[in-house]
């Protein structure tokens, strides 16, 4: 697929930490428990670390306990158009499908339909590591 936001691997590793690159261009996953949004309930919007793409917000953040920050749905343009891609995942012996930013291509976690309670029933179960935090200003 042809992204918007295309850069070379040498290009990716110069603008990421090494640990970013593991997630966002590799698709690692962070440890659970320790990312810096797994628990903030700052609100603003959550953008792509790779290429600050909008990705969600944080009125469909939602405390699922699995240890990543989860939402029920991701931001979608103006022209209605999803801010994710799906890819199906069926690496470690799982059946997973693997979310992406539409704008870069970068790993962001998965989706499960397993989000109860929630509007959609899904839970993005996303890297806190690939995503950056704009806060809300009250002017906004």
């Amino acid at each position: 697929m042809g992204y918007q936001v295309e850069k070379s691997d040498a290009e990716w590793r110069e603008q990421l930490s090494p640990e970013e690159y593991a997630v966002l261009r590799k698709a690692g996953t962070e440890r659970p428990f320790v990312g810096e949004y797994t628990d903030t309930e700052t609100t603003g919007v959550y953008r792509c670390k790779a290429c600050q793409a909008e990705l969600f917000t944080s009125d469909t953040k939602f405390h699922s306990g699995c240890g990543w920050p989860s939402f029920y749905q991701p931001m979608t343009s103006e022209q209605g158009e999803a801010t994710v891609e799906y890819i199906e995942d069926n690496t470690l012996g799982m059946q997973r499908t693997e979310v992406r930013c539409i704008n870069c291509g970068s790993h962001l976690g998965h989706v499960f339909p397993d989000g109860f309670g929630t509007p959609t029933g899904d839970r993005y179960c996303i890297n806190s590591i690939s995503m950056t935090l704009e806060p809300r200003t009250s002017d906004s």
